[in-house]
């Protein structure tokens, strides 16, 4: 297995909204050692209540998960389905209760200390996965049109302006339709990959190449600043919540060569 350390950071910046309604974290399992989470939602219809439920469930779960000695990424990939189904399900009933209707898109990755990805999203999050810079993966809402045109027997054009419908849009708390969870994974994964969770505030500013060269060779912290004050410019002033999260995997610092010097006695 290839050797990496994680370098890792959150960012925000409300834009030009009145109130943030994103949230982003990054968690250590409880009962799951060497196991990182990150978590992404925006919440939408104008509040933060269904993102910061989306947090509150994904952090709950985490704490709870137990992967023995080996967890496969098919149940960590479950673990995904679990923090939507239950953050879903809890966003409906708030809706009910305050009669609103809460909504908030999800992206989350798990990184298991056998060197394996594994995500889910849902709605107008991203996600994606560099190399050196390059991109090699980035969600797209193809897998849900595709759902929609075989399940629904829509045709293309109407299952791809299915955000405009609030029977068909994908995210959390839909009180209409349950929300459809695209997963992913990889490994084995090795230094000089890059992971970047982003709500619509940012990924809509830039192309893949830009994000890739923005990441890649800065600190999470450094490459979020550049991204932020890039997607305020090109927002003109009309630039919504913009958040994200970073994972980096870097090659470890090579320890230091440690000589001990003794003392040699002079031959009579």
């Amino acid at each position: 297995m290839n050797s990496y350390k994680i370098e890792a950071g959150t960012a925000q910046h409300i834009g030009n909204r009145p109130q943030q309604n994103d949230r982003v974290a990054l968690f250590t399992g409880a009962r799951a050692p060497g196991y990182v989470m990150a978590v992404l939602a925006s919440g939408l219809n104008g509040s933060a209540m269904a993102a910061e439920q989306v947090l509150h469930t994904a952090k709950l779960l985490f704490d709870e998960f137990k992967p023995g000695d080996r967890a496969t990424p098919a149940r960590v990939e479950q673990l995904l389905r679990e923090i939507v189904h239950e953050t879903h399900q809890v966003i409906k009933l708030n809706g009910v209760a305050t009669r609103t209707e809460p909504h908030a898109s999800f992206a989350g990755l798990v990184i298991t200390p056998a060197g394996e990805a594994v995500w889910a999203h849902v709605g107008d999050a991203r996600l994606y996965r560099f190399h050196k810079g390059d991109c090699q993966m980035r969600s797209s809402d193809a897998p849900y049109i595709a759902q929609l045109m075989e399940s629904h027997k829509l045709p293309l054009e109407s299952a791809r302006n299915h955000r405009h419908s609030k029977l068909l849009v994908n995210v959390l708390g839909n009180s209409r339709k349950d929300p459809f969870v695209a997963v992913g994974q990889h490994a084995p994964l090795e230094a000089g990959a890059t992971f970047l969770l982003a709500s619509e505030g940012l990924w809509h500013f830039f192309t893949d190449a830009e994000l890739g060269a923005a990441l890649h060779k800065t600190t999470p912290r450094q490459g979020a600043e550049m991204l932020i004050s890039k997607a305020g410019e090109r927002a003109q002033g009309k630039g919504g919540n913009c958040s994200m999260a970073i994972i980096k995997l870097v090659k470890p610092p090579r320890e230091a060569a440690n000589y001990t010097v003794q003392k040699m006695g002079r031959a009579v």
